[in-house]
C-alpha cells in the first residue's frame, strides 16, 4: 500500500456538500427565527425563505440519493466495526495526546468507521425525520380535517424542532473536528479540489495510471 493523492470527491460531491451546507444554514436562520430567537426577517419572509430552502434541499437529496445507487459510492456509508474501536479510542484519548488518526483513506472507504455511521444515520434517521415532518407540517390545510389533527400538528412540530436542533448539533461537532488533526485549510481543501491523501494497492494505483490518470498526483 502507498499513499498518493487520488481525487475521491467528485465534481458533484462538492456541489452537494456546499449546497447543503448553504440551504442547511439557510433553515437553520429561518427556522430560529420563526421560533423568535431573532427578529432578523420578518416571519412571512422567514417562512417564504425556509420553504423555499427545504424544497431546494429535497430536491438536492433526491439527485443525490440518484447518484449513490448509479455510481454504487453508497458504499462509503456503510459502517463497519472493524477499525471503530481504534477511531473511538483516538477522540476520546488520543486525539488529546497529539496521537496519529489511526484510520487511512482507502480508495473505496474514504470515510472512517465512526463517520460513516455518522453520516448514515443522518441519511435514513435524521433527515427522513425532518422532510416528513416539515411536509407534514407544510400540507397541514390536505389534513386538518382529521380527528386530533391540531395535537397530530403539536408533535409534528416538536419533532421537527427536535430534528432540526440534532442537526444543528451534527454541523456543530463536523465543524469542531474540521479544528484537530490536521490544520483547518488541509480538512477543507478535498472538498474543493476533490483531492486527498489515500492509501490505494498496487492494482488501485496502477487502474488510476492507466485509465484515470487525471485522478491522481
Amino acid at each position: 500500500m502507498t499513499i498518493q493523492r487520488v481525487k475521491i470527491f467528485s465534481l458533484f460531491e462538492r456541489f452537494w456538500h456546499w449546497a447543503q451546507m448553504l440551504l442547511i444554514l439557510v433553515l437553520l436562520v429561518t427556522g430560529f427565527g420563526l421560533h423568535g430567537f431573532h427578529q432578523l426577517l420578518s416571519f412571512r419572509t422567514a417562512v417564504t425563505l425556509h420553504t423555499g430552502a427545504a424544497l431546494a434541499l429535497l430536491l438536492l437529496w433526491a439527485f443525490s440519493v440518484f447518484w449513490l445507487f448509479t455510481t454504487r459510492t453508497w458504499r462509503h456509508f456503510i459502517p463497519t466495526w472493524q477499525g471503530m474501536w481504534g477511531v473511538l479510542r483516538f477522540y476520546a484519548y488520543g486525539i488529546f495526546k497529539g496521537e496519529r488518526h489511526p484510520y487511512r483513506k482507502a480508495y473505496w472507504r474514504k470515510h472512517n468507521p465512526l463517520q460513516a455511521l455518522a453520516y448514515l444515520m443522518l441519511k435514513i434517521v435524521l433527515f427522513p425525520a425532518i422532510w416528513i415532518t416539515g411536509l407534514l407540517y407544510l400540507f397541514y390545510f390536505l389534513w386538518s380535517g382529521l380527528p386530533g389533527a391540531p395535537v397530530w400538528l403539536s408533535n409534528i412540530a416538536q419533532v421537527h424542532t427536535a430534528a432540526a436542533f440534532l442537526i444543528l448539533a451534527f454541523v456543530l461537532i463536523h465543524v469542531y473536528m474540521l479544528t484537530t488533526g490536521h490544520s483547518f485549510r488541509e480538512h477543507v481543501m478535498p472538498m474543493i479540489n476533490g483531492f486527498d491523501e489515500v492509501d490505494l494497492t498496487p492494482e488501485e494505483e496502477a487502474y488510476l495510471r492507466n485509465d484515470q490518470p487525471g485522478d491522481i498526483r
